[in-house]
């Protein structure tokens, strides 16, 4: 029996769905079962939303909200969740993706905004390695342009793709695995063994190998918790600071042990990531959950938002929305973190920069931490890619449902267009009748 037929053939309105995990996913699973099931969504921490964590800062006498991990998005690559924010009345405002390169060793500073902080740094006009580089990005953007327009992409990593084409290292370690490290919140070494495919695919559909005609970014008004807010006013049974103990599934039901007791449900969503629902099904994990869910590892980063500039680079006309920074040592093993300036990113109400670290090398000075927050990114190796691939051979199995971000490329547009698919083939009707692929191929990336 085909999934969809699986979740048909079990409608009949008002099942009990169990929800497992407030994050994005967790959320809009939750939003868009509740309109034909009675759902209840629990939340393991204090706070719903995730990656979607606004915190209230005082600066300047100003208090204000800011985000520290979902940040921005644009209306060409995040259809669903900008159609999820027209059905909310969620408004947004404009925000900017410019990049900075900070490096103590070689001493480099550069950013991409324009001409002017390309050499902000006016050393690189001199430098042959830096023109190099320069040269090297229009090639690399021009190749793998082509590729993706082709569909045809060599079977490598990305690391064995830039030494058989012989990409300077200065292109790889102050420009490439800077920019992509940044953007996956991982170590630069851990790029290097990304599928070559899905790292182009992934920079040609967000326009980041294109000079011009690039999306306009945008950040939620007000900070992320607004849509949060707005999607919870519409859930009836929301559990917070509610651990899901252990989740037994059953012949004609799913038993999910929280701090409330045993209860009973028809289906379940693990909105969660998959090594915490493998966690959750201890011993009923079948064979193929365990070598699927399994196959995630998953990058533990520790985000401090502070007001310290020398976290950011040395050169003011530097200062970009994402700032990589690197301390001094080989390329493949000095330290590194990436520095988000809230102040370019959203509109806040003071000139002192506002700044989320990630896993800074160096901690900001004590005065100038505001808190610390721990996140867990998943890490998109081939081992993860062929996971996605064969996810939907046991969705809807032992009534059991699987969503996240983890699912495509670690974005929000992911973890929605997962619960998307996964609500769909229980048989809920999306608002914006983007989900016109089947279940199968809506879970894949």
């Amino acid at each position: 029996m085909r999934m969809g037929e699986l979740a048909q053939a079990r409608l009949g309105g008002g099942r009990r769905v169990a929800v497992v995990g407030g994050g994005i996913a967790g959320l809009g699973a939750a939003w868009l079962l509740s309109r034909h099931d009675q759902v209840t969504l629990f939340e393991a921490g204090s706070y719903v939303g995730g990656h979607t964590n606004t915190i209230d800062v005082t600066v300047e006498g100003h208090t204000h909200p800011v985000d520290t991990g979902f940040l921005v998005f644009n209306r060409r690559t995040y259809p669903n969740l900008c159609a999820l924010f027209a059905q909310l009345g969620v408004e947004s405002v404009d925000s900017e993706m410019s990049f900075g390169v900070s490096l103590a060793d070689p001493a480099i500073e550069w950013a991409g905004s324009d001409l002017g902080t390309v050499f902000a740094q006016r050393s690189n006009l001199m430098r042959p390695a830096f023109i190099g580089m320069l040269r090297d990005i229009l090639r690399f953007n021009r190749e793998t342009t082509r590729m993706a327009s082709e569909g045809r992409m060599p079977a490598s990593s990305l690391g064995e793709y830039l030494d058989r084409e012989r990409y300077g290292s200065a292109f790889r370690d102050w420009y490439l695995l800077p920019m992509a490290a940044a953007i996956w919140s991982c170590p630069t070494r851990t790029m290097l063994d990304y599928p070559l495919s899905t790292f182009v695919r992934f920079c040609h559909n967000h326009g980041l190998l294109q000079i011009l005609d690039r999306p306009q970014w945008r950040t939620v008004k007000g900070g992320g918790r607004e849509y949060v807010a707005k999607i919870l006013a519409q859930l009836p049974d929301v559990r917070v600071a509610s651990p899901v103990l252990r989740v037994d599934r059953e012949p004609h039901q799913v038993r999910i042990h929280s701090r409330h007791g045993a209860e009973c449900f028809d289906e379940v969503v693990f909105a969660c990531h998959s090594d915490q629902t493998l966690a959750l099904l201890g011993a009923g994990a079948s064979a193929d959950e365990r070598r699927i869910l399994g196959a995630v590892s998953y990058q533990a980063n520790t985000a401090i938002v502070h007001t310290d500039p020398s976290l950011l680079p040395q050169r003011r006309k530097v200062w970009s929305a994402w700032n990589y920074m690197a301390g001094e040592g080989r390329a493949d093993a000095r330290p590194v973190s990436v520095s988000y300036l809230i102040n370019r990113l959203q509109p806040l109400p003071f000139e002192t920069p506002v700044v989320v670290s990630l896993n800074p090398f160096r901690a900001p000075r004590a005065e100038h931490v505001l808190r610390t927050i721990h996140y867990a990114h998943p890490v998109f190796d081939q081992a993860a890619i062929d996971a996605q691939a064969a996810l939907p051979t046991i969705q809807g199995r032992q009534r059991s449902w699987f969503a996240g971000a983890w699912m495509g490329y670690g974005f929000h547009e992911d973890g929605l267009k997962s619960a998307v698919a996964v609500a769909a083939a229980l048989g809920a009707r999306i608002p914006w009748q983007l989900a016109t692929t089947t279940v199968s191929e809506g879970l894949q990336a």
